[in-house]
């Protein structure tokens, strides 16, 4: 059924009361309520647009699907494996070809055969990172927005899945240090189409946030104007956050599972580096989406446009309306910095954990643990703590930002002096247990102001480019470490570049953009553009229709 705003006068209160049937007191206040209703338009969707409400099968096993894509493998023990038959291969510079690099006496620098030289194992590793954000970006930029129409978006989750699951399990054939190539290979394969579902995944909540029960009462509520639009925007904001972070304390429940399901084989099995059963565990959690989720197909392809243009013919026609989304690009710009900075010290800490306990995958495992339980306290912690006072998201995203730009400060600690720094076991332990408080958290509100400032109708293409700006975003960054480190042959000279980029990009979010301004700019926006669809223009700006 589609919903359609109340007329202006007579107002349907006043007009439709029975004067025997309510108490007067009553009536006033409903009265009061319709007066200080103020005339903005959210531009809401029609409900029948938006597909069936949401089925408490669809919510959790939207919920279980992260559950099981909580990135133990492709970001953790491919990694690790990969990094360790790579080190293995190499040899000594020092020493020369023939080397070992974990003789007695290696120089502490390792080299592989690179483009007719030589490059530092570490810098390979920022290469395969780097490349793999590229080869992202292509996905995003290309295929993002044609998953806002037909039923294409669900079609590429389901594919990517596939190809995830497929590069987790080839990496249980690799056999030794010969097979590092392969090993770059798979974890680039495995990398990529992880980072592309949750990118795809994340895209799929605001629509199931605008279509749960709450948000459906909530709008009825709003159009039959019992509450105003300040109550609904924040009613519906809080909404996002519910589910934004319930499925970010899933991912972490995945995380914790896992790690202690690998645990188990691990302690007998601690030599032998193939013993990861994340993938098998994601299987059975992930494909119950693909059962329960209801079709909310988006509007079909426009006549004469292919799934494989219409991507780029969409950011380019959003990016010339910059002028009328300029939060929602600030922010996008901002975190792209940000993201880029704080994946690449995620990536530039995990070398040094590994090099620190000889990329031992049962240390590893211990390390996670302690970041997935205090993952999963600090999710729920601040889930609590936000509704509670019914604080907005961004000062939330703030408080957890804070914390989390402090990594790459610590790390460059280490240039002067050996005692802290990520020098001592101590200190990854340390730097779990901070990522765990307020990173999981900071990804959760990230993606809820993302949501907030995405043009409703548009997710897929705006949540691809927040992929720019986050999966994908470590573009800059490992390009420029791994040229420091293959330069100086230590590790801890990229971490004041890292400081200051991510520094710098919080710096503008938190001053720079207004997140509730930004909603009603991608309000507005999403008319406009529908608007266009529905008349056939060519313009955005001759655009004059009305929601539907």
């Amino acid at each position: 059924m589609s919903h359609q705003f109340p007329p202006e006068n007579p107002h349907p209160l006043i007009e439709n009361f029975p004067n025997d049937s309510k108490d007067r007191a009553e009536q006033v206040a409903t009265i009061a309520v319709s007066a200080a209703h103020p005339r903005e338009d959210l531009g809401l969707v029609a409900l029948d647009y938006e597909g069936p409400e949401v089925t408490r099968k669809e919510l959790w096993s939207y919920y279980l699907y992260y559950n099981g894509d909580n990135g133990v493998g492709p970001l953790g023990y491919s990694m690790t494996l990969f990094q360790s038959l790579a080190q293995a291969a190499g040899y000594d510079p020092v020493a020369g070809p023939g080397s070992s690099c974990s003789a007695p006496d290696a120089s502490g620098q390792c080299v592989l055969p690179w483009a007719g030289g030589t490059k530092a194992v570490n810098s390979i590793v920022l290469i395969a990172n780097g490349l793999s954000f590229m080869f992202m970006t292509l996905i995003f930029t290309t295929i993002g927005s044609a998953a806002d129409y037909g039923s294409f978006g669900r079609w590429l989750l389901l594919v990517l899945t596939v190809v995830c699951w497929a590069a987790q399990f080839g990496s249980m054939g690799l056999l030794g240090p010969a097979q590092w190539q392969a090993a770059m290979a798979l974890y680039m394969i495995g990398f990529i189409s992880y980072g592309a579902t949750l990118v795809f995944y994340a895209a799929i909540f605001p629509r199931l946030a605008r279509n749960t029960p709450h948000s459906r009462a909530l709008r009825e509520r709003y159009e039959r104007r019992e509450i105003v639009a300040a109550e609904y925007e924040q009613e519906e904001s809080l909404e996002k956050n519910r589910i934004s972070n319930i499925s970010t304390m899933h991912s972490n429940w995945g995380y914790l599972f896992t790690l202690l399901l690998n645990l188990s084989v691990l302690l007998p099995l601690q030599n032998d580096p193939k013993v990861d059963k994340t993938n098998a565990y994601w299987v059975i959690l992930g494909i119950w989406w693909f059962i329960y989720q209801q079709p909310r197909p988006g509007p079909p392809l426009p006549k004469g446009e292919s799934y494989l243009t219409i991507g780029w013919k969409q950011i380019w026609q959003a990016c010339k309306q910059y002028k009328k989304l300029p939060y929602t690009f600030i922010y996008l710009v901002s975190f792209f910095l940000l993201a880029d900075g704080l994946n690449t010290t995620g990536t530039l800490v995990s070398i040094c954990q590994n090099d620190l306990f000889q990329f031992s995958f049962l240390q590893n495992t211990y390390l996670g643990l302690a970041q997935a339980i205090t993952s999963i306290i600090s999710t729920g912690g601040f889930w609590y703590i936000q509704r509670y006072w019914k604080i907005k998201t961004k000062p939330m995203f703030i408080v957890t930002n804070v914390f989390t730009i402090f990594i790459p400060l610590w790390g460059m600690i280490g240039l002067w002096t050996n005692k802290i720094g990520f020098h001592n076991a101590w200190e990854f332990w340390f730097y779990n247990v901070v990522f765990g408080l307020f990173q999981a958290p900071y990804y959760a509100f990230s993606q809820t102001i993302m949501a907030e400032l995405t043009p409703p109708g548009f997710d897929n293409m705006y949540f691809g480019l927040f992929g720019l700006s986050n999966r994908a975003s470590s573009m800059i960054g490992p390009n420029v470490i791994q040229a420091i480190i293959n330069n100086t042959g230590n590790n801890w000279d990229g971490f004041p570049f890292l400081f200051a980029l991510c520094t710098a990009a919080s710096i503008v979010i938190w001053f720079g953009v207004d997140v509730e301004k930004g909603r009603h700019q991608a309000v507005e926006f999403a008319k406009l553009e529908r608007s266009k669809n529905k008349e056939g223009t060519e313009s955005l700006e001759d655009t004059k229709g009305t929601v539907m």
